[in-house]
Order: C-alpha cells, then structure tokens, then sequence
C-alpha cells in the first residue's frame, strides 16, 4: 500500500472508529487515547473527547503521526461532529475534519439532516481522475458519519448487518459480523469486549482499480473489538487491527474513560 494513501486512509478510518460516550438526560464527558502502529512500530497517535448533554452531543478528536512515520510524513488531523442522541444511534448534524500530510492540506465539511447529506465541500477540491465512481443523490441517503456511526446503544446490536457512511468525499458499507468476545484492559477498563469482524465495501467516491481501494475490499481478516463505557450504556471501539503487505496496521486503547 502507498504510504501516504496509507496514512491519510488511517486518518480516515481512525476518525471512523474511534470516540466514546452517550448521556442519559445528565452531562457525560469521556476522553479516550490512542497508539496507532504498523508491524509493532508506533506510527500515529490519536485522542477524542466527547460531551453529551441531554440530547446533544459533540466530539472532538485529533491525530499525529509519530515514531516511524517522521520517515515519510510529518502528518496531523483534527475532527469534530455534533448533532442529537436517538433512541438507537447518533444522528450528526454536522461533521468536519482537517488534515495535512507533508505539505498537502484538506479540510472536509458535511451538513446532515435525519440522517440524509444536506451538503458535502472539500477545499482543495480534489482533481477527479479517470475511472471515478461518483457519489449519487441515493448515495447520501440514510447515512452516518465517520465518528458517529460506529458507536451503539447497548441495548441495540453491536455487530449489525451493515454500516452506511459517508465521509464528505467517498460512500461505502462496513459490514460487521459478530465474532464473539476477548478480554480487554487498559486504563480505565478491564473487562470482555466484543470483537467484530469487518467488510470494506466501497459504493463511490473512488477511482475504480485503485491499488489499495482493492485491496481492503478483498480483506477478509480485519477486526474491530467494543468496551462497554462506564459512564453510559453504550459501546464504542477500543482495538482494531488492518492487515497490510507492510504488516498489520493496529490501533489499541491506551485509555478509554476519565
């Protein structure tokens, strides 16, 4: 995979998987770190903190690339959402992220509106290149965002059928099956946790026969694993491993509550 559609892509699916927290009617505050590697060498850091009082919400989290990634390219992200807690999942109205690899910048706005993409900018545009699949009015339908649609009511499925998201550029499905339980412990938890496994399905946004848009695709092996968060009745990501013919891309946990 070329490394830097590797790490922008890590951005993207660190910004996916990981954030925290739902409230019960009281405010709930809940930050969580994260130690991003490839093949046991650290590469990236992560941290999100979230707020929900009553029905609202919002998260924040941030991202730099660390250890052995200086090699290739200095990299860093910002992200937030914000948007209202349903009975069972988090509808944004709001979602943005900001990153820069070396000296390429992006910056990524969507509005939502019951689950439907009222608007998507990215500025630089992006120069469309031969072969894209582009994103249809159906496609930005029933969606949610990347920080949002990976955090589930524990009264609702952890391992659901599929995941719709749409990240301001590019739409596809996560598909996850239920792959039983491990235990789990870091700072903050020490318990069983849910382990899923995962499908990459692309619908649009992307160049048809990209290299690493491909090999996702046919991954069979990837896992994403839920804690269940003390401060409310919910499950959120805390460990997810991407093999890659680099080695596997891991992301754990170092805290997760506080």
């Amino acid at each position: 995979m070329n490394w830097r559609i590797g790490i922008s892509a890590l951005l993207a699916f660190a910004t996916t998987m990981f954030s925290t927290g739902l409230a019960q009617a009281v405010e709930v505050k809940h930050s969580t770190d994260y130690s991003i590697s490839l093949a046991g060498l650290p590469i990236a850091r992560a941290s999100f903190y979230t707020e929900f009082n009553a029905d609202r919400y919002t998260i924040s989290g941030t991202m730099n690339s660390a250890g052995l990634a200086d090699i290739f390219a200095q990299t860093s992200g910002q992200t937030s959402v914000s948007g209202t807690v349903g009975r069972d999942r988090l509808s944004a109205s709001e979602y943005r992220v900001r990153y820069q690899t070396g000296k390429k910048r992006r910056a990524i706005a969507v509005q939502f509106r019951d689950g439907n993409v009222l608007s998507a900018s990215m500025k630089p545009a992006r120069r469309i290149p031969k072969n894209w699949v582009p994103v249809t009015k159906a496609d930005m339908r029933n969606v949610v965002d990347p920080l949002s649609g990976l955090i589930f009511p524990a009264d609702t499925r952890v391992c659901p059928k599929s995941v719709p998201i749409f990240d301001g550029e590019s739409r596809m499905d996560l598909k996850l099956s239920a792959k039983g339980t491990k235990p789990f412990k870091t700072d903050g938890f020490d318990g069983d946790v849910i382990v899923c496994g995962i499908k990459f399905v692309p619908k649009s946004g992307y160049r048809k026969g990209r290299l690493d848009v491909d090999y996702l695709r046919k991954l069979e092996t990837m896992e994403i694993w839920f804690a269940k968060a003390e401060a409310a009745n919910v499950y959120a990501p805390v460990y997810v491993r991407i093999p890659t013919r680099l080695g596997p891309v891991t992301v754990w946990a170092t805290k997760f509550g506080g």
